[in-house]
């Protein structure tokens, strides 16, 4: 895995490595490297994502894969108009937001009731300092934002834990931008609420995506797409 992938902020790539948009070009002429590239630059992104979404492991691979091989056979419907990343990233969130709907358990914001909201805000019974206890304070973290409802945790991840943009976020949920701030604002709440004043620069480490599942999917949609391992 590309270790510089999310550290690298788009327009200032090191000196020599190649732009999205030029691995794009590269991947339309079916160049498998370019396309591993980008897989490679942005799996972290589209983990977190999907992740917050979905929470089965395997699920969520699947809906990883399944959204890069769209991608690949879709490349010519990128346009430029929206960074790579953010479009493989509408993608695989549709991709994960079916996978809710065959199970019958997405939930509009409108079908929320602000009681049910209230209710999610108060996290688990259990003391915090007690969950604390002999774990990360990572793991709290993600364990706080797993009890959101879906439509908040995904603008909390992508908001907050991978740093996009209002706009970029807007995108990906084709919501307007209002209901993305209105949403983060209810999931900020929430998240306080369930555990106060302990999230800060904790959220940076939450739903990491290890070098060993980067390369299983890698490997896998390369194969399928007939790269090769």
């Amino acid at each position: 895995m590309n270790p510089t992938a999310d550290t690298v902020s788009p327009g200032a790539l090191p000196d020599g490595e190649e732009s999205d948009e030029r691995l794009v070009e590269r991947a339309r002429a079916r160049d498998g490297a370019a396309f591993e590239l980008l897989m490679r630059r942005h799996n972290q992104r589209v983990y977190r994502v999907v992740r917050s979404v979905l929470r089965d492991a395997d699920e969520i691979e699947d809906v990883i894969q399944q959204a890069y091989l769209q991608a690949f056979l879709h490349l010519d419907q990128f346009g430029g108009n929206a960074r790579w990343s953010t479009w493989v990233c509408r993608i695989a969130i549709n991709e994960a937001l079916a996978r809710l709907r065959q199970r019958g358990r997405f939930v509009s914001i409108e079908a929320l009731s602000e009681d049910a909201m209230a209710d999610a805000s108060k996290g688990p019974t259990n003391d915090p300092e007690r969950v604390t206890a002999g774990r990360e304070f990572g793991q709290l973290v993600e364990r706080a934002i797993d009890e959101l409802p879906d439509i908040y945790r995904g603008v909390l991840i992508m908001r907050e834990v991978e740093g996009l943009s209002t706009g970029e976020t807007a995108a990906i949920l084709d919501v307007e931008p209002e209901v993305v701030k209105t949403r983060l604002h209810r999931a900020r709440a929430a998240l306080r609420a369930a555990i106060e004043d302990r999230v800060g620069e904790q959220m940076k480490t939450t739903y990491t995506f290890g070098n060993e599942r980067c390369d299983r999917i890698v490997t896998a949609v390369l194969a399928r797409l007939n790269f090769g391992a």
